[in-house]
């Protein structure tokens, strides 16, 4: 029998980011409560979110319209690196969000440690960015993908490239 093999990845995708990004823009514009406020959400370059408005408590009510976006769109708030309010001239402030998008090799190693605490017949590789299970069982791996799901790990994790 061959062995199958799924990868361990941290990250989002970046079209479900970007289609709660207009959500979130569209819902600001016809609210009430930003009325008048020239509130923005945007990319703000490739791994960047910007939130900007005329003052802090409406720049964080946008930011809950982005979180809830996100979560109804299944995107991981884990994946949503937030930085504190700050002012940008004119009265107006901004909170600028990035997309974490890559694995630490602490958390790939805790990964490792706790698939070989499993003690499943699958073998984990350290690769890096991405840790790669493989073993003869799919039941096994997806016992192991289960277990991975249900820990708390610090970064969104995602699962790719099944052989």
């Amino acid at each position: 029998m061959a062995e199958a093999s799924f990868d361990v990845e941290a990250g989002v995708d970046r079209q479900e980011v970007d289609n709660a990004i207009n959500q979130a823009a569209r819902e600001t514009v016809t609210r009430f409560d930003f009325k008048d406020t020239d509130t923005v959400i945007e990319w703000a370059g490739d791994e960047g979110i910007k939130l900007e408005s005329v003052s802090e408590d409406r720049v964080k009510a946008a930011l809950e319209v982005l979180r809830d976006k996100c979560v109804k769109r299944k995107v991981s708030l884990k994946a949503l690196d937030i930085a504190d309010p700050r002012d940008v001239g004119g009265g107006r402030s901004r909170i600028d969000v990035k997309l974490v998008n890559t694995m630490t090799p602490e958390l790939a190693k805790a990964i490792v440690k706790d698939v070989k605490a499993s003690k499943l017949k699958v073998t984990p590789t350290n690769m890096g960015d991405r840790v790669r299970i493989a073993g003869k069982s799919k039941d096994d791996l997806q016992a192991i993908q289960t277990m991975i799901t249900e820990a708390d790990h610090p970064a969104p994790l995602r699962f790719t490239n099944y052989r």
